[in-house]
């Protein structure tokens, strides 16, 4: 039974990630991490491939050998899926691969194994609506450690968990190391709103970026006179940049939208409507932007209806990978070959197959059985789940 090993990918010339841990929809098999593994690609074996010490001496050594020889099936499973992964890495197409990043993201077409073009398909207007529109969230961060950590009797204080207030508020409010970095940002803003004009950008753009800076412009010069801030003078600043943050967020999503569907239409006529149906698309995003992400709403449009539910991946990384294209396409190439694997090797279960070609632990519908859970939702806590089970071996006698 397949379980859940964290992996470097096996691949060709041993490429490996740098410390940019993959977050994927399920776990991983790493063929490198085995001994048939260790033959394959020419690398040392760990040691729970290999006898152990005293493994000969007596019942005790002969259990050793057996569960080692138990393990090995294991050691060559890993080592035949790694090497069916790294074939199909160089067959995947046609595969778009989506880098989520600043400008509107970076957009990569692969075919045949080769990369075709990569280019950054978004207006400019996307990155400057948004650069404007975090302001706030700049001003928070400066300002975030010095907090009190009592949450405040304000309209949304229900909806601020206290443990993470106190978290955040490292410094608390007698401090004043806030005060320099607040003003060094200042600066910064008071020049973006100097040459604002100059930027050439759509009236109800410039307004909308003017009213944010002036906002921001004068909490800065307030708390910085007064010495002092608060949740609720934040929370008051903020609110007044809202509608026209939500103008520059408008301003933002036609450029992507439109950057992103013409580039889509460019690649469909580039490969023709019989490539254009198996298209697979993976996108990559940090945890926080990663499901209703907003490349993955706007290429969605563009995909076969059919396959779109299989063929377009939301993955969610640590942080931008050092190699972001063989990071797709190696996660690729595992739920590809995952999808047919499940519906071969549980063909007597679909909702076990489900589970292995799906987002789900393979053991995941087991111990939902076994702990008495009602759902298998991971947005919902079932009911039976909740019950802390400490609690029961107070009240309940050992088994």
């Amino acid at each position: 039974m397949r379980d859940r090993v964290c992996t470097s990918g096996a691949h060709r010339g041993a490429r490996r990630l740098g410390g940019q841990g993959m977050v994927t929809r399920r776990g991983f098999i790493d063929g490198t991490s085995a001994a048939g593994a260790a033959a394959l690609f020419g690398i040392a074996a760990p040691a729970s491939a290999t006898p152990r010490a005293g493994a000969g001496v007596g019942v005790r050594g002969a259990e050793l050998r057996a569960r080692d020889a138990m393990r090995a099936a294991n050691v060559g499973m890993r080592a035949s899926y790694a090497a069916l992964k790294s074939k199909m890495i160089s067959r995947l197409s046609p595969v778009i691969v989506v880098q989520n990043d600043a400008t509107g993201g970076t957009f990569t077409l692969i075919q045949d194994g080769n990369q075709q073009e990569s280019v950054s398909p978004v207006p400019e207007l996307f990155e400057l609506a948004k650069s404007i529109s975090h302001v706030p969230q700049g001003i928070f961060s400066t300002l975030a450690a010095y907090l009190s950590d009592k949450v405040p009797n304000l309209p949304n204080a229900d909806r601020i968990d206290p443990h993470d207030l106190d978290m955040v508020a490292s410094e608390g409010p007698r401090a004043d190391g806030w005060i320099r970095p607040l003003q060094n940002y200042a600066a910064t803003l008071t020049t973006a709103r100097r040459q604002l004009r100059e930027a050439n950008l759509p009236q109800e753009l410039e307004i909308s970026c003017a009213k944010i800076l002036d906002e921001a412009l004068t909490f800065i010069r307030d708390s910085v006179r007064s010495g002092t801030f608060d949740m609720a003078s934040f929370e008051e600043f903020s609110g007044r940049t809202y509608p026209s943050i939500r103008t520059n967020m408008k301003y933002a999503a036609a450029a992507q939208i439109s950057g992103v569907e013409g580039l889509m239409r460019k690649w469909r006529e580039s490969i023709g409507e019989e490539a254009w149906r198996d298209l697979y698309t993976v996108v990559l995003s940090i945890w926080t932007t990663s499901e209703l992400n907003q490349a993955s709403i706007i290429v969605r449009r563009c995909m076969n209806p059919a396959k779109v539910a299989t063929h377009l991946i939301d993955l969610p990384t640590v942080e931008v990978p050092h190699d972001p294209i063989f990071v797709a396409l190696d996660n690729l190439a595992r739920i590809v070959q995952d999808n047919v694997s499940a519906e071969l090797v549980f063909p007597t279960d679909p909702m076990i197959a489900d589970a292995f070609k799906g987002k789900e632990d393979l053991l995941s519908v087991e111990i939902l059985h076994q702990i008495g859970a009602t759902t298998r939702s991971p947005t919902t806590s079932p009911s039976a789940a909740s019950v802390c089970p400490m609690q029961k071996e107070k009240t309940q006698p050992a088994v």
